[in-house]
């Protein structure tokens, strides 16, 4: 049975914590090892991981509280690039579904780099007025991650050769960018396998506390939005893009054309910029949203 290792970032966690452990403990692949990277202000997250720990396979270790990204990676740098686990990453707040490592196992295989995600229940605090998540049917692509990402973090698996790949990369990295658009980038910069399961693996609990939302409601959206137009969004990207530019050297030679030139047209005057922006073909997973990509490529907010 394929041995998965477990991430888990922590940051002074509620009631929910508990709920998520027991998912884990649930899961029909029952050979895993969970390292939780623990940012809390107390000690209370880390008395019910001890606990937890007294029965399951469990690591404790210090967060550099620095961001829940921040976390992730800092538990990526730390783990053993030659490790021959399968690699998974675990919200403090969610419950996975029973198969959740099951499928996404079956689906990656052992052989060349590959990352699994999937949709996923969205809910209330209660796990109650479940929806699903918006189903992307448009392929994955370096083109489309440069300015979305459909791998929820939540939901990510990588095969043993896609852990070493992130394992590897994230070591190169100088800022601490988010970490699962991050993962989609390098990924499908690389030229390596993106599985996107129609099929939901998780629980996604929305709540006061959650450090990025589900963005699937009108009002996500039009929010979403007016950050685009304010300027967050690029902000958001000089981040993934000065992440992206330590790793660029392990992208396929036409995704390194790609990503220069997408950096270049991020700066360059508006005739150019237009051009350029159209000559990329890059896309986002529905029209309005690519459309949208087109008025931020107008504005300069990309």
């Amino acid at each position: 049975m394929a041995r998965v290792t477990i991430l888990m970032a922590t940051r002074d966690p509620g009631p929910e914590l508990r709920d998520q452990l027991e998912s884990l403990a649930a899961q029909t692949h029952r050979d895993w090892l969970l390292i939780v990277g623990d940012d809390s202000r107390t000690d209370a997250a880390h008395n019910v991981l001890a606990e937890f720990a007294r029965s399951h396979d469990v690591q404790i270790v210090r967060g550099p509280r620095i961001s829940a990204g921040g976390n992730f990676l800092s538990l990526l740098q730390g783990i053993d690039s030659a490790q021959q686990d399968f690699l998974a990453f675990c919200d403090q707040d969610d419950v996975w579904l029973p198969d959740r490592l099951a499928r996404g196992i079956a689906a990656l295989g052992e052989g060349e780099a590959a990352l699994y995600c999937s949709r996923t229940w969205v809910c209330n605090a209660d796990l109650e007025d479940q929806h699903l998540s918006v189903r992307h049917t448009r392929p994955p692509s370096f083109r489309n991650a440069l300015v979305q990402n459909i791998a929820a973090g939540n939901t990510i698996l990588l095969n043993p050769a896609g852990a070493e790949l992130a394992i590897s990369a994230a070591r190169e990295l100088q800022v601490a960018p988010r970490h699962d658009w991050w993962l989609y980038q390098l990924f499908t910069g690389c030229g390596a396998r993106v599985i996107y399961d129609a099929k939901p693996t998780v629980l996604y609990r929305q709540h006061g506390g959650n450090a990025e939302g589900a963005n699937v409601k009108i009002r996500a959206k039009l929010s979403r939005l007016g950050r685009m137009l304010s300027g967050d969004w690029r902000c958001w990207i000089d981040d993934q893009c000065a992440a992206l530019t330590a790793s660029a050297h392990r992208f396929t030679p036409e995704n390194q054309a790609i990503f220069d030139r997408f950096k270049r047209m991020r700066e360059a005057a508006f005739s150019t910029r237009l051009k350029e922006f159209a000559r990329l073909r890059l896309y986002r997973q529905s029209r309005a949203t690519t459309l949208a990509l087109w008025i931020g490529a107008v504005f300069r907010r990309i």
